[in-house]
């Protein structure tokens, strides 16, 4: 039974339960719950002076592409469809690439990467846009309001926490979230009274009229977009809150957001014609009394704060499934509040807080973010969307309906990229930027591990098991360890690297009493944790298979130690060591891991593509982890060596020999 311990409260997320609904709503809706801050801001900013549209008829309209948006995309696309194509409970872009990447489709990796990248740039441009837009509240008090560097500081201490957990705080999230949601659904009501005439913006000829007769359009759409950019968030964190939870707390969502949005534009429609009425002001805070604003500006900085933690979190998430998916060179992760679900990979961290400052230090406005906010989302939906269709052909769905579904959301996603790629100049750069660089790097790992995997040469492992056998009864050779393991990739079970036949025999020859080829074979279930153990030579040579699930982390350490006890258990291996001083004492045998790093290509046999992708897959490797820390074993017991990858021969001619000189002393 799937279980989620989320802030000290275990639920079944199969289920639908009141606490199941609390946390959806703390940390599922944050993004999306966020957005009533700046996207009627956007839109009013996006109506330029040539408009000549009435301005009652402009906000109407684009009151009623929110709220169609929200509803074709939001609940049709991601809650009622999206949320079925659900990989045994887990949800996102990568989870969905591994239900559809044994279609034989060998480009779909690209669209995984694409919307992946794009997500992780998202999680960059969120904590900056939310926090700031909360922040800017506080310029209606005071027009010099230091908002770079609160929102600077704010931000740090977001990601500085995440070292220590947030289990202890996201207890709170939840009703906070609640609060947050019953405060924008009765501010907007308090407005409705002001001008009932808003409620025509549930008709969608509204959003028509507009869209056809307004010479920015294109702008508003942009604008209007900023309304769903949560919801690819939502899809992702099915894992965390099951489908049922989800699409109940949606609804109580919806009627919220939709509601202050309404009073939104009910206070716009009211006050555009006074003359104290400026553009400038934010009619998030406009609807709120004088006296009701700091609360206001406190209880929208904890959302953001909400918003951004589950970005982060969410990006920890990508970047984790990205590893098990070879898409990401292995990271060490820690689980600082010993909850799985809540993990912390600490370069993966500092480096996002390093983008968000400089972000917010470039932008210096909020205003400036939405651009690169909306062109990330867009990309991602639009890469959602292609894997939605493969998924739905997998499952033989009517193909009818699949074609209706592709041509209504590609051209649906394909116009707001079009809204949203018309101001790359003005910030949308900055995504296509960061998404580029981790997509980029995301290619090249996944690329340059099959450039080096042409070259590695496999043997058989039954050719060497004799020279094993007379080298561990061989006493001239000094025992080098009592179990020795080695981490191969060989999908075959009775081949392995021949690099790993040369450290043991070539390099320098190593005597033990044990040898273990260890392997991973990446399972689509994606809480798999098993093991199989294949003895290749009795009582000496082992081959041991960890079965992971794409959501189980690669600790090699601490799941070979649990092998190690089981053959132990039934006396397999002795469970003392074999030296007699030790064995007297009961200590247990010692274990060495060797790690070996493939180091050396000859440029000849590379073309000039595959010497810019190993030349990138080095760089990514260089800014990943150590190896021994990246499969979560301890420095003191391993040793990294350096092998030739292949042995293959360069040149087709022999070298001759010139000349032989013989000195007689």
């Amino acid at each position: 039974m799937a279980e989620v311990t989320e802030g000290g409260h275990h639920f079944d997320i199969k289920k639908l339960s009141f606490i199941g609904v609390l946390v959806s709503l703390g940390i599922v809706f944050g993004d999306i719950g966020t957005s009533p801050l700046y996207v009627m801001k956007a839109i009013v900013n996006a109506r330029q002076s040539g408009n000549n549209m009435p301005f009652n008829e402009y906000i109407e309209g684009a009151l009623s592409c929110i709220i169609w948006t929200l509803t074709l995309q939001t609940t049709i696309k991601y809650v009622i469809i999206a949320l079925r194509a659900d990989n045994k409970g887990e949800g996102g872009i990568l989870a969905l690439f591994s239900l559809v990447k044994n279609l034989k489709k060998g480009w779909l990796y690209l669209i995984a990467i694409v919307g992946a990248a794009a997500l992780i740039a998202d999680g960059v441009i969120t904590p900056s846009l939310t926090v700031m837009s909360a922040i800017e509240g506080l310029e209606i008090y005071n027009p010099h309001t230091p908002v770079v560097p609160i929102t600077i500081g704010i931000l740090i201490v977001i990601f500085v926490v995440q070292q220590f957990g947030t289990s202890f705080i996201g207890k709170f999230f939840g009703p906070i979230m609640v609060v947050w949601f019953l405060v924008l659904g009765g501010l907007g009501i308090s407005h409705l009274s002001e001008n009932f005439e808003i409620l025509r913006s549930f008709n969608p000829y509204y959003a028509y009229k507009l869209i056809v007769n307004s010479p920015s359009a294109i702008v508003i759409l942009g604008a209007v977009f900023l309304c769903t950019t949560g919801a690819e968030a939502l899809y992702s964190d099915l894992g965390h809150c099951g489908a049922k939870n989800i699409r109940v707390s949606w609804g109580f969502v919806k009627i919220m957001l939709i509601l202050n949005y309404l009073g939104q534009g009910a206070w716009l429609l009211t006050n555009y014609q006074n003359p104290g009425f400026s553009a400038t002001i934010n009619p998030f805070f406009g609807i709120m009394p004088q006296w009701a604003v700091l609360p206001g500006v406190i209880l929208a900085t904890a959302a953001a704060i909400i918003a951004s933690q589950a970005l982060i979190t969410g990006s920890f998430t990508i970047f984790s499934e990205a590893m098990s998916l070879n898409l990401w060179p292995n990271q060490k992760i820690d689980y600082p509040s010993g909850v799985k679900g809540q993990m912390y990979i600490p370069r993966i961290n500092w480096g996002l807080l390093l983008f968000c400052v400089i972000v917010v230090l470039h932008f210096r406005e909020s205003g400036k973010m939405e651009a690169a906010y909306g062109l990330s989302i867009t990309v991602t939906m639009l890469m959602t969307t292609v894997l939605l269709v493969f998924w739905l052909l997998k499952h033989r769905i009517n193909k009818f309906f699949i074609l209706v579904f592709a041509i209504v959301y590609l051209a649906i996603e394909l116009g707001f990229f079009s809204a949203n790629i018309i101001k790359f100049m003005e910030g949308g750069w900055i995504t296509v930027v960061l998404g580029g660089f981790i997509g980029v790097c995301m290619y090249a790992w996944y690329n340059g591990r099959s450039i080096k995997t042409q070259f590695i040469q496999f043997v058989k492992l039954e050719n060497y098991t004799s020279i094993i056998k007379d080298m561990k009864l061989d006493e001239t050779i000094p025992k080098y360890a009592t179990n020795l393991a080695y981490l191969s990739r060989a999908k075959r079970s009775d081949e392995v690297e021949s690099k790993i036949i040369y450290s043991i025999i070539k390099k320098q020859p190593k005597r033990a009493d044990h040898y273990f080829i260890l392997t991973i074979t990446n399972q689509e279930d994606p809480f798999t944790f098993k093991y199989t153990v294949d003895e290749i030579l009795p009582g000496t040579i082992y081959k041991v298979n960890f079965l992971l699930g794409f959501k189980v982390d690669r600790r090699i350490n601490d799941y070979f130690s649990m092998v190690l006890k089981d053959l132990m258990a039934d006396d397999t291996i002795p469970s003392r060591s074999s030296h007699p001083s030790l064995r007297a004492y009961n200590i247990p045998p010692d274990l060495k891991y060797v790690i070996i790093d493939n180091s050396y290509i000859n440029d000849i046999l590379l073309t000039v593509k595959q010497k810019i992708t190993l030349n990138i897959y080095n760089f990514v490797k260089y800014i990943g982890s150590d190896d021994f820390k990246a499969w979560g074993v301890t420095s003191h017991n391993v040793v990294v060596e350096s092998a030739p990858i292949t042995e293959l021969t360069v040149y087709d001619h022999k070298i001759e020999q010139a000349g032989f000189l013989r000195h007689n002393n």
